[in-house]
């Protein structure tokens, strides 16, 4: 809806200051949509595919092959810009399609979980492009079901479920609203489980859980500070450890907290299938993705009014 693709049931929507509905050619030349599946034509050659966005884009022949070769220089493509992108790998293609998006210059991006399929080392080279892209003054708004990306990545978090926002604030937030840190002790020896338990009760004044192993223990931590007293404890008590540690809750536990499932689980089954006829819009990504708002950083790149967003579809 805020790519001007679906027209919202309800509410509105501005993308600086102009309105999704009653001026979508004016919002569609400030934005860049990255959909979920690679848009660009696997017959031709990468800088052939970039003249040809350029010139959907009313560039000069000249103006869009030199700017889709500075792009494809800037992704790292340029050795492969003279080959058919079938024969690019799922990464390469991802960048291409990103690239292309960017041809206009648009001070906003929407990125529809851009990382789906790709390999650990490519994805985070995806990160990379993606921070660039901020850092060079940017706004992007992007949509994923890996919540550790969202943390990565997002100055702002909106937790959607069955697509309605249940939650929204910066990752430190997110997690601060769900409980504590919580404390992780393995021990050396299972056999001493119950008296560990009973330690844990007696110093903190809270309920540890063990796990299936029995050998590692699990509590809720409201004072870190603490941590040092039930240490000395199960030390005068000779039990011994193999590892300790406090950790803050995870963007996955906050999911699971607020929605009671996790964010891989499938779409809201009596809701409406993604539109076919535009798999690559944002709104189309599945009802408990989590969308994050990168925002530039300081100094560096021009400021960019940030997006607003009151649909109520």
């Amino acid at each position: 809806m805020l790519a001007t693709l679906l027209r919202p049931d309800g509410g509105s929507a501005r993308i600086f200051g102009h309105d999704v509905v009653r001026e979508p050619h004016a919002v569609r030349q400030l934005i860049g949509v990255t959909g979920q599946y690679a848009s660009v034509d696997e017959k031709v050659s990468g800088i052939e595919n970039m003249i040809v966005f350029g010139r959907l884009l009313g560039l000069g022949h000249r103006a869009a092959k030199a700017r889709g070769a500075e792009l494809l220089e800037a992704f790292g493509l340029a050795e492969a810009a003279k080959r058919p992108v079938a024969k690019y790998s799922g990464g390469m293609r991802r960048r291409l399609d990103l690239a292309s998006s960017l041809i206009s210059q648009p001070p906003l991006i929407f990125l529809d979980e851009p990382t789906t399929g790709l390999d650990p080392r490519t994805r985070g080279q995806m990160w990379e492009v993606i921070r660039d892209l901020v850092g060079g003054g940017s706004t992007v708004l992007l949509t994923t079901q890996y919540l550790d990306e969202a943390d990565q990545l997002a100055a702002r978090i909106a937790v959607i479920d069955r697509g309605r926002v249940v939650a929204e604030g910066t990752a430190d937030d997110l997690k601060a609203s769900v409980g504590t840190a919580a404390l992780q002790l393995r021990l050396s020896d299972p056999a001493q489980t119950g008296e560990a338990l009973a330690t844990v009760q007696a110093v903190l004044g809270i309920e540890a859980t063990a796990n299936p192993e029995a050998s590692r223990l699990t509590a809720p931590m409201a004072d870190p500070d603490r941590v040092t007293d039930l240490l000395v404890a199960l030390r005068e008590r000779g039990i011994r450890l193999a590892e300790v540690s406090v950790q803050k809750p995870t963007l996955d536990e906050v999911f699971l907290t607020l929605t009671g499932h996790g964010a891989e689980e499938g779409t809201d089954p009596g809701g409406p299938d993604p539109d076919p006829a535009h798999p690559g819009s944002p709104d189309a990504a599945p009802g408990h993705a989590t969308a994050s708002h990168p925002r530039p950083r300081a100094g560096r790149g021009p400021s960019r009014p940030d997006t607003t967003e009151e649909s109520a579809a």
